[in-house]
């Protein structure tokens, strides 16, 4: 799988809010950057060797800049802090194209978006979107205090669309299904935030049909144990290889295991990095990134923690 990757430069850092960095990157040869669409995320090398996923946060019309949003998260696994602590203008981060798993509904009556915390950041390019487009939206945003709230002043023109939920003012989460209920009959509703928000907007949208909600997952969430696994064989086409998968291995460690240069970043099944097209067989979905339409289409399958159901996977490998 060809990924194109990316020089670029720091060229802003400023204070969005309290813990909240905005940061500015800009090709380092000067050029227009590759496009993207709003909800899409970065895969940042951090000079430490670290690759982190930040969503874009600025208008997807701006080829000049890619603007990100960074959290100092509490239980960081070094990301965060040091991008808040080391990174400074000028510095020089390897990044992939930009790639989109939590695209806007392109026929959906309106759009209605709850974000907690830094998740957020994809939630404004979109409302960036809708408001360039004409496209109705209504906003949900849940923070821990309207001073850790990122981009209150770029929201305080919309009026009541958007509703600002703060712990420290209410003393309690608003009420998720109130939230779910602004999107309606028809609209598209889209989540992202902490896992504890995320499940609970999943489980207050249990009857909505599949393609009416969209989720951005920051982490992998706790899922039933599937277990290791039978065994399975990977046929890979391009090459005519065959590798045995075992129980207890998944199937990119399998292709590491063989010496194959498979692509890969999160190793969670959040990203879609690894994404790799299935030509036969019929994959065991254990990820967080395809849609339930995609996962029944079979048609490709998320090497980081996928496994198989038949005894056979062909890839486009």
């Amino acid at each position: 799988m060809s990924v194109e990757r990316l020089n670029l430069s720091v060229s802003s850092i400023s204070a969005e809010a309290k813990d909240v960095l905005l940061i500015g990157l800009r090709a380092g040869d000067g050029q227009p950057l590759p496009a993207y669409t709003a909800g899409a995320h970065l895969e940042l090398v951090l000079p430490n060797g670290l690759i982190r996923h930040y969503s874009l946060c600025g208008d997807p019309d701006d080829r000049q800049t890619y603007l990100i949003g960074v959290g100092l998260a509490a239980d960081t696994r070094g990301g965060s802090r040091l991008l808040h602590g080391a990174i400074k203008v000028g510095d020089r981060l390897r990044a992939a194209a930009p790639r989109n798993n939590f695209a806007m509904s392109a026929d959906a009556a309106s759009h209605h978006f709850i974000a907690g915390g830094i998740g957020i950041t994809p939630i404004m390019a979109m409302i960036r979107h809708c408001e360039k487009t004409g496209q109705p939206w209504t906003l949900d945003y849940l923070v821990r205090s309207r001073q850790r709230a990122a981009f209150l002043e770029d929201l305080a023109p919309f009026g009541d669309r958007v509703v600002v939920h703060s712990s420290a003012d209410l003393g309690r989460r608003g009420e998720i299904a109130a939230m779910v209920a602004r999107a309606g009959d028809a609209g598209t509703l889209y989540c992202c935030g902490p896992a504890a928000l995320m499940e609970a907007v999943e489980q207050a949208t249990s009857g909505f049909a599949p393609d009416r909600v969209r989720f951005e997952w920051f982490s992998a969430k706790e899922t039933a144990d599937h277990g290791p696994g039978d065994g399975f064989t990977v046929i890979l086409a391009k090459s005519g290889r065959t590798i045995a998968v075992p129980a207890g291995r998944t199937l990119l460690e399998a292709l590491e295991d063989a010496g194959i240069d498979a692509p890969y970043a999160c190793r969670e099944g959040i990203c879609g990095s690894c994404e790799v097209a299935v030509l036969e067989g019929i994959p065991d979905h254990r990820d967080q990134v395809l849609t339930a339409a995609e996962q029944a289409s079979n048609q490709t399958i998320i090497t980081c923690c996928s496994r198989a159901r038949s005894a056979e996977l062909v890839l486009d490998l």
